[in-house]
């Protein structure tokens, strides 16, 4: 599994970190959001959609390896822009480079290849990589506001 992302990610991983400060910033908790390499890419996809694809690999006779991703990358500074956008803020007046994220060992680029996923198990994402992300920053909205959402 590439990169499985949800509104139930850990608050160390990026994804998450950047949605929940953009519900902080939005509501005026805090101002800023100290981020490292904005350039690392990265293959993100919706942990519901992959949990589709796993039950698809369980209903087969034999077992087979699958890689399941989206195929598609998307920059750290990209999900900020969304993510930023999604709440009627810029960014860039919140997000601050912090040489202590940044990683000495960075892998630049991951992306993965679903073809035998989708010709075998009929798979394919379902949530585009903006859903994702508007999914992520309304549920830290809901949180934060106290409210209770179902997670997808």
């Amino acid at each position: 599994l590439f990169n499985h992302e949800s509104p139930r990610r850990w608050m160390e991983f990026v994804t998450r970190k950047i949605s929940h400060a953009v519900a902080q910033i939005k509501l005026g908790k805090i101002n800023e959001l100290r981020l490292g390499n904005l350039d690392a890419k990265r293959d993100w996809g919706f942990a519901g959609d992959y949990v589709d694809a796993m039950w698809r690999m369980l209903q087969r006779e034999t077992p087979e390896d699958y890689v399941i991703c989206t195929g598609e990358t998307h920059s750290v500074r990209e999900f900020c822009e969304l993510a930023f956008s999604h709440v009627g803020l810029n960014w860039e007046d919140h997000v601050v480079i912090d040489e202590t994220f940044m990683r000495p060992a960075e892998v630049d680029l991951l992306v993965g290849d679903a073809k035998k996923a989708a010709d075998e198990l009929g798979w394919v994402p379902k949530t585009s990589f903006a859903e994702l992300v508007r999914m992520m920053v309304d549920a830290d909205l809901d949180l934060l506001e106290g409210r209770l959402r179902g997670l997808a």
